[in-house]
């Protein structure tokens, strides 16, 4: 299923545990390391697909993540034109994508990547929040730097507490201050 513009409708996952580092995992039978994604099947949300994803590529349900956030809109990538299928060379011009951030609320043990016939990764490991930016396939690496810098607020976000009173400047009790912004930079485009 392509739009009129050649692009299949994708979602992406970035998986980050309680310490904010992310889910990266090895591409069965390569040496090449990304992020969970998969493609949205026709009548299926882009939600529906990310829980349908997460359960073919990292055996995980639901209960075992929390929905963080989305990106607002579609990103996409372009594949080149030698990684695309002769048929499909014509019309096919790579993803757009829905991408979420999710925080494990599962043990890793929980992760089973045989939970499928057709498993998509033979390895993972938790890596810092912006390694995938040094070693991601460079065709996917702007919309990987788009997707991590567009949710790096969320992600590091510190957890409100519970009943927390309004103080009298107006803030939340216990509110901690959020990093600034060249503490959300990634290292590859930051200017220090």
């Amino acid at each position: 299923m392509l739009d009129r513009e050649g692009y299949r409708p994708n979602v992406g996952i970035i998986l980050i545990n309680g310490r904010n580092e992310v889910f990266w995992g090895k591409r069965i039978g390569e040496h090449a390391w990304q992020f969970p994604q998969g493609g949205i099947n026709h009548g299926e949300s882009p939600e529906q697909a990310m829980y349908r994803e997460l359960w073919e590529e990292l055996g995980l349900r639901p209960q075992h993540v929390r929905i963080v956030g989305r990106t607002r809109d579609w990103l996409r990538y372009d594949v080149p034109r030698n990684w695309v299928r002769r048929e499909w060379r014509s019309a096919y011009r790579g993803q757009k994508q829905i991408w979420y951030l999710l925080r494990m609320v599962g043990r890793d043990c929980d992760v089973c990547l045989r939970a499928t016939d057709h498993p998509e990764f033979d390895a993972w490991r938790w890596s810092d929040y912006w390694i995938p930016l040094d070693s991601v396939i460079e065709f996917k690496r702007q919309v990987y730097q788009q997707a991590l810098t567009e949710l790096a607020r969320l992600a590091f976000r510190p957890p409100r507490p519970r009943g927390a009173m309004r103080q009298a400047d107006g803030g939340d009790a216990g509110e901690h201050a959020l990093p600034g912004p060249g503490a959300l930079q990634d290292p590859l485009h930051s200017s220090s």
